[in-house]
C-alpha cells in the first residue's frame, strides 16, 4: 500500500479521578481521503489528564513514523495546553509535562501543524482511550487519595485565589450581563468591595492578578494589583459566559418573553441561550484556562478575578462535581473561594463565598 502524502493525527487522553485509571487513544488518517490509516489505545495506569493526553500525542507521532514517515502531518486535539505548548506559545513547566513534551519533540516531524479542536471533533480518539477504560475497569485500579497536604515533603500547590468582581448598577439590578453585552464598570460600593477583597487577599499574598477582560473585573482587578504590589494579566477564557439575546434583561422578563429557550436552558448545560453560549462551553474553557494557569504558574499564588460562572467551573473542577452542582452555588459580589491544585493533580476546596468586612 502506498503510505499517504498528508496525515492527519487525532489524539486525545483521559483520567477518571485526575489523577485516576487513565488511558490514551490516537487515530492516524490519510488527509485526502478520511481513511484510517492506524489507531491505538492503551491504559497507562493512574495518572493525570495532562499524562494521558501527551500519552496520546506520543502514541499518534509513533504511528506517523511507522506507517507514513514522509507524509505532512496535522494534529489535532481538544487540549489547548497541549496544542499551545506543543506550537511553542506556552511554556512547559509542569515537571511531569516536561520529559513528555521532550519526546512528543523528538518524534513531531519539520513542519507538524498544530490544530486545537472542540472535544466533539475529536470523538474518534476520545471513543479509543474510552473503550480502553472500559476494558480495564473488570481489573479495578486504586485511586491514588494522596493529596499534597498530607506530605509535608510534596512541592506546594498551585493556588487560584477566585475573586468575583465588585458590585456594578446592572449587579444590583440582577440583571443578565455576560461577554458581548453591556460592560458596565464598578459603582462606588463595588470599589470598596474591591478594596476589601484586596485587604483580606493580602493576608497570604499573591505573585500576580489574571483577569477577565471585562471592565468590571479589569477595574476589580486593577485595584486588587494597585494594593497587592503585582501586575495584571488579562485572560479571554475566564469571561462570562454569553447570555446573547437575554443580555440586559431579567430572570422574570426572559422568563415572559422566551419560556421555552429558558426552561431548555435550564433542563440542559449543552443548551445556550439564543446567540449565546453553554455552560458546557464554559467549562470546558475555564478547564483549559486551569492547565494553563497551573503550567504557568506552579507552585505560585495566583488571584483570578472573574465572574459567577467561570468561577463556579472551577469551584467544580475542584470538587470533580457533576455539573449539575453549579445550580447550588452562590457567589456575591467581590467574595473571595480558594482552590488548591497539588502536583500530584488532585484539587482541593479551601474557601467558598468569602466576603470580607
Amino acid at each position: 500500500m502506498t503510505a499517504p502524502r498528508r496525515v492527519v493525527v487525532e489524539a486525545d487522553g483521559g483520567s477518571r479521578g485526575n489523577p485516576g485509571p487513565a488511558a490514551y487513544g490516537a487515530v492516524l488518517r490519510d488527509a485526502d481521503t478520511g481513511d484510517v490509516v492506524a489507531q491505538r489505545a492503551e491504559t497507562i495506569g493512574i495518572a493525570t489528564n495532562n499524562v494521558a493526553e501527551y500519552s496520546g500525542l506520543i502514541a499518534g507521532l509513533e504511528l506517523v513514523a511507522e506507517h507514513a514517515p514522509d507524509a505532512q502531518v496535522e494534529v489535532r486535539m481538544d487540549s489547548k495546553l497541549v496544542v499551545e505548548q506543543m506550537a511553542g506559545r506556552w511554556k512547559v513547566k509542569h515537571p511531569d509535562m516536561v520529559p513528555l513534551a521532550a519526546r512528543a519533540r523528538e518524534l513531531a516531524p519539520s513542519g507538524v501543524q498544530w490544530t486545537w479542536v472542540p472535544r466533539e471533533r475529536n470523538k474518534a480518539a476520545d471513543a479509543l482511550l474510552n473503550e480502553a477504560l472500559d476494558g480495564a475497569s473488570a481489573t479495578p485500579q486504586p485511586r491514588n487519595p494522596m493529596v499534597g497536604w498530607r506530605d509535608p515533603s510534596a512541592a506546594p500547590p498551585t493556588t487560584l485565589t477566585l475573586v468575583r468582581h465588585g458590585a456594578t448598577d446592572n449587579t444590583l439590578a440582577k440583571v443578565f450581563c455576560g461577554n458581548g453585552g453591556a460592560d458596565p464598570g464598578l459603582n462606588d460600593e463595588g470599589r470598596a468591595q474591591a478594596h476589601r477583597a484586596a485587604a483580606y487577599v493580602a493576608r497570604d499574598g499573591a505573585d500576580v492578578v489574571v483577569s477577565s477582560p471585562l471592565r468590571r473585573c479589569r477595574e476589580t482587578a486593577e485595584i486588587l494589583a494597585n494594593d497587592l504590589g503585582v501586575e495584571v494579566v488579562v485572560e479571554q477564557a475566564v469571561v462570562e459566559a454569553s447570555f446573547g439575546a437575554w443580555d440586559g434583561m431579567s430572570f422574570a422578563e426572559v422568563r415572559e418573553k422566551d419560556p421555552a429557550a429558558l426552561d431548555a436552558w435550564l433542563s440542559s448545560t449543552a443548551v445556550a441561550p439564543p446567540g449565546g453560549e453553554s455552560y458546557d462551553a464554559v467549562f470546558a474553557r475555564v478547564q483549559q484556562a486551569q492547565e494553563q494557569l497551573v503550567a504557568s504558574y506552579a507552585g505560585r499564588h495566583v488571584v483570578v478575578v472573574s465572574h459567577v460562572t467561570p468561577i463556579k467551573m472551577f469551584v467544580r473542577l475542584a470538587l470533580d462535581a457533576p455539573m449539575p452542582v453549579i445550580h447550588r452555588l452562590e457567589l456575591q459580589p467581590a467574595s473571595v473561594s480558594t482552590v488548591r491544585i497539588w502536583p500530584d493533580g488532585i484539587a482541593t476546596l479551601r474557601a467558598y463565598d468569602v466576603v470580607p468586612l
